[in-house]
């Protein structure tokens, strides 16, 4: 935060000595003089100070500590300029941080009005930020490889392309990097790893492709499917290597035995891996060009991927190379895109990071790669609909239940997503409440974030509880009991629920948070070998395109396991990149 507020400092001085140089209105707009406010982020109140003389702002600090580590302080950063440039409050927001980034613009607006200002002055004589009327400036890059996207299936690509001496360049569409991945909480499904064996869990890759294929509703394609199950273990290894270790190993729905792996504190794997990912990258000198949309897939005249046309910030560029790793991801975050397969979804909130909007698939498409299970679009069941915030499937995993409005149970809480959410929308109110105790809070850092960000109703007893939620405390007590006796005794005779069964819910406070659910994952997209090879609609590879992650389809079939697709993007990610290095050679 230190090195942000001073980079902010650098900014303001910059700017402000440019604001001040030029001609004053006649009448004083602000009185001069610092002034502070802050306003609710999503896991804490945002701070802003602002310094003003009697016409301009000469200053802004934003204090944006506690909030996402990857987007807080990126939003910090960015309105702090914007704010200066403009010299108003209502600036555009930052894609990915709306939250934080409306927090900054309603502190910045308070602090304004307490210096005097009218907003509407200000935004009459906003003054110009640039933008699309700017001329863009033409680059051409010769290079090996172009990774494009920079979520956990390129930054792993990139990791191992620079590992094996490659030149190569990552762009980045979005300011920051991580993409859906930042969005998984629970973990990676793998088997037969270490971690397994030292923990006493016997598994096996077969049964680990048989639980996908399962899961998948055996839509999946066998050898790809086998492909990621025969090599988890080998990528659990690799992150150990690389200083991303997942030990922690619980119950994930859809999978016969404990097989999702995840950090030691508990913590969301996706946030864990783009942190670990990002510092490897910037140990090897790796640059991401953010704010850098490819936009095209250039070939040559015998098809052959020859190059990518890319549209940054201030300049047009033209990557010539040899090979492309598409890690562009799904579309879940776009809804023209996913409504033309999946009317009945039109309105439904999605936990999809901004950059979710299909490009990848779009671009490939347009060389004539074919398409898998497109219409295959997975809901997650435990979404808070106010905040599109996932509650990981570890919470369920470790212990929590699910009631309705009338305080009782009504499904198994580790089926598959689809199962489960399915049994959500045939409730009253299309709702459910996810309930849990202080202890499994204890174990869960996870837990942290959603009570932070005021997701949470708790209280010391189950019947405060219920009657804060609006239920019948009788009916929550009995629930809560009878689940409590199926933990005893480990068995569940009404829903036949065997997993996720360690710790009874008998320490207060108890929690609740109200979910529903939500779009979460793309299980179609680009057509791919089990060499990441890209396939067109004449069942050939097109040579020199490769993908992984959620751009591609095939891996999760009908409904994708929780842990798979971080097990998809580590492990398709590696192929990926050892294929575009076995093609240039």
């Amino acid at each position: 935060m230190k090195k942000l507020i001073c980079l902010i400092l650098s900014l303001a001085m910059l700017f402000g000595v440019s604001a001040l140089a030029e001609t004053a209105p006649e009448q004083a707009i602000f009185t001069p003089g610092t002034y502070e406010a802050e306003a609710q982020g999503i896991f804490v109140p945002v701070k802003v100070q602002i310094t003003v003389d009697e016409n301009t702002i000469t200053n802004v600090l934003i204090d944006a500590t506690g909030e996402t580590p990857e987007l807080g302080g990126l939003a910090a950063g960015k309105l702090s300029e914007s704010i200066l440039l403009a010299q108003t409050p209502n600036v555009d927001v930052l894609s990915g941080a709306t939250v934080t980034s409306n927090a900054i613009i309603k502190a910045a607006t308070e602090a304004l009005e307490a210096a005097g200002a009218d907003i509407a002055v200000l935004d009459a004589n906003r003054r110009d930020l640039g933008g699309e009327d700017t001329p863009k400036g033409e680059q051409t890059v010769d290079t090996e490889v172009v990774v494009i996207g920079a979520g956990g299936a390129g930054m792993a690509a990139a990791i191992m392309l620079h590992q094996a001496g490659k030149d190569f360049v990552l762009l980045e569409k979005m300011p920051y990097a991580g993409g859906n991945t930042t969005k998984a909480t629970g973990g990676m499904n793998a088997a037969e790893t270490h971690y397994q064996k030292e923990q006493g869990i016997e598994d096996s890759t077969a049964l680990f492709a048989a639980d996908t294929m399962k899961g998948g509703h055996a839509l999946n394609d066998p050898a790809l499917v086998a492909t990621m199950a025969n090599l988890s273990s080998d990528a659990i290894d690799w992150l150990d290597s690389i200083g991303a270790a997942l030990p922690k190993i619980s119950f994930s729905g859809g999978a016969s035995v404990n097989r999702i792996h995840a950090p030691e504190d508990g913590s969301g794997v996706g946030g864990f891996l783009v942190d670990r990912f990002s510092a490897k990258l910037a140990e090897l000198g790796v640059e991401i060009l953010y704010n850098t949309k490819a936009t095209e897939l250039l070939t040559d005249g015998e098809g052959k991927i020859c190059g990518v046309k890319a549209e940054g910030e201030d300049t047009n560029y033209t990557f010539n190379c040899k090979a492309v790793i598409l890690a562009t991801g799904g579309f879940g975050a776009n809804e023209e895109m996913y409504t033309q397969y999946r009317p009945d979804l039109k309105g439904t909130v999605t936990t999809n990071a901004p950059g979710a909007t299909g490009d990848g698939i779009l671009m490939a498409q347009a060389l004539g790669a074919d398409l898998v299970d497109i219409e295959q679009i997975q809901l997650h069941p435990t979404v808070e609909q106010t905040t599109s915030m996932l509650i990981t499937e570890s919470v369920r995993g470790d212990g929590a239940i699910l009631v309705n409005q009338q305080g009782v149970r009504f499904t198994n809480e580790l089926l598959t997503r689809d199962a489960v959410s399915a049994a959500e929308l045939a409730q009253e109110g299309q709702y459910a409440y996810i309930l849990f105790d202080q202890n499994l809070r204890d174990h869960l850092k996870a837990i942290e974030k959603y009570v932070k960000a005021d997701l949470t109703v708790q209280s010391d007893t189950i019947e405060g509880l219920a009657e804060q939620l609006g239920i019948d405390p009788a009916t929550l007590a009995k629930t809560l009991a009878d689940w409590n006796e199926c933990v005893a005794n480990q068995r569940d005779p009404e829903f036949g629920r065997s997993t996720g069964m360690n710790a009874d819910l008998t320490t207060p406070p108890y929690y609740a948070i109200k979910v529903a659910p939500g779009i979460h994952h793309t299980m179609g997209g680009v057509k791919i070998d089990t060499a990441a090879q890209v396939i067109n609609t004449e069942g050939q590879p097109i040579p020199g395109l490769f993908a992984a992650g959620e751009v591609t389809g095939g891996v999760h079939g009908g409904n994708r396991l929780g842990g798979n697709a971080v097990a998809d993007i580590v492990i398709f990610g590696r192929i990926a990149a050892q294929s575009a290095i076995d093609y240039i050679k």
